[in-house]
């Protein structure tokens, strides 16, 4: 008898199997249901397997995408970290002398704030690749040397070259000291031109200040290239301080310059700041020196964006010089907000600093204020500014520079510190 399962009027239930006596099919019945429900629960354990490897699939993918986003933001920091550190190299200026024994030059460098590194080597010679021995022969044409890495923005190449003329004997053409042999000559390797004419300026300096009864004899050349010395004369001074110690004592050179700079914390190279000559650089120069607004500002007469400019809102203590000749021109005590987004000034640092010109450009009258020595376009004097000149020195800040306060002792400016003392 082949029963039907499904749950309509013409279907035997179990109760009416087992009331006619049927007990075989009922058993069968029972059977049959016990399986599939065996069935369901399989099929249901199965579903939830599946659900937990489905979410434990996720899961992973999720945790896959998140380390490798991880890994990518990691791998982006680390090129900013190495583009920053970079664009910190470029920043770095080098700057290359000879001043016999590179041993007490590099020690001498390395002590100055602003100087990132010091290498000691040989250049301005003939051989390639030249050794601590061939040099020593004095045939290669080759000097000691030492190149200094330094941040411009803490120490400038003028102070770097007056550290050079005082630690070493300028006037000495036959070596330094206890070193004897054109290979310990002196010599300043400028690598531009404006190093160049800073080096002949400084040399010019030195010599008219008396210090020494011979004149300076340091040769100022154009670099070429420098060799890296041999590992072990790097940092001599602090792999092997004893002999390093003995060596330096024994050349007399420390004792030859505390004779000639007995009082170095006021012996400027330069003289007072009355007595420096200002000059303006050849146009070559200046076109290394000068961005290209600060060319238009100065050389061409041009003007800068009004509220766009370094200088118009800068409220520190301190005076400005030409940017050209660096010749001082303005101090902050007598900057004042004219509201029209340029430095203003209602007088000079001192009434000959500038020069005052008739300008009838762009069909106005106006008066034209330039620096005396640089000849720099600076901008114009109005006389609509306050109390008590009532005059408006209206100046392109790309004409300028700023000297902070704590930096005019630094920079030579050492004079004007007096105006910025409590009374």
């Amino acid at each position: 008898m082949a029963i039907d399962l499904r749950a309509d009027s013409h279907t035997p239930t179990i109760k009416s199997l087992a009331s006619g006596g049927d007990w075989d099919i009922c058993f069968l019945f029972i059977c049959r249901v016990q399986v599939a429900r065996e069935l369901f629960d399989i099929f249901r354990i199965m579903i939830t397997f599946a659900m937990m490897i489905l979410k434990k699939t996720l899961l992973l993918g999720i945790l896959i995408v998140l380390m490798e986003f991880g890994c990518q933001n990691a791998t982006n920091h680390e090129n900013e970290a190495r583009d920053t550190m970079g664009k910190q190299r470029i920043e770095l200026e080098t700057a290359t002398f000879a001043g016999g024994c590179f041993w007490c030059i590099e020690s001498d460098f390395e002590k100055v704030d602003g100087v990132v590194e010091v290498i000691s080597g040989y250049t301005g010679g003939h051989k390639e690749n030249p050794t601590y021995e061939s040099v020593s022969s004095g045939d290669t044409g080759h000097v000691e040397a030492v190149q200094v890495h330094y941040d411009p923005s803490k120490v400038t190449y003028k102070a770097i070259l007056d550290i050079f003329w005082r630690h070493i004997d300028p006037t000495d053409p036959g070596g330094q000291f206890a070193d004897r042999g054109p290979q310990y000559r002196t010599a300043i390797f400028y690598h531009n031109q404006e190093q160049k004419m800073l080096a002949e300026q400084s040399k010019e300096e030195l010599n008219t200040m008396g210090k020494f009864e011979k004149p300076v004899v340091t040769e100022i050349v154009q670099f070429s290239k420098f060799y890296r010395a041999e590992e072990y004369h790097q940092d001599y001074y602090k792999t092997c301080p004893i002999p390093y110690k003995s060596y330096r004592f024994n050349s007399v050179r420390d004792q030859f310059l505390k004779e000639v700079w007995r009082n170095p914390a006021t012996e400027k190279i330069g003289g007072p700041q009355k007595d420096r000559k200002y000059s303006k650089p050849s146009d070559e120069v200046l076109r290394q020196k000068l961005t290209p607004m600060q060319h238009k500002v100065t050389q061409e007469d041009g003007t800068e964006p009004p509220f766009n400019n370094e200088y118009w809102y800068n409220k520190r203590a301190g005076i400005y010089v030409d940017i050209v000749s660096g010749e001082p021109l303005f101090s902050s005590l007598d900057k004042f907000d004219s509201g029209t987004g340029w430095p203003s000034f209602t007088k000079p640092l001192k009434p000959d600093t500038s020069v005052e010109r008739e300008d009838r450009s762009l069909f106005t009258h106006r008066t034209e204020v330039r620096s005396k020595h640089g000849d720099s376009h600076l901008g114009h004097v109005f006389t609509d500014g306050p109390i008590p000149t009532g005059l408006r020195y209206c100046i392109n800040s790309a004409a300028l520079k700023f000297i902070p306060k704590e930096d005019l002792e630094k920079e030579g400016y050492g004079e004007y510190l007096k105006l910025f003392e409590e009374k």
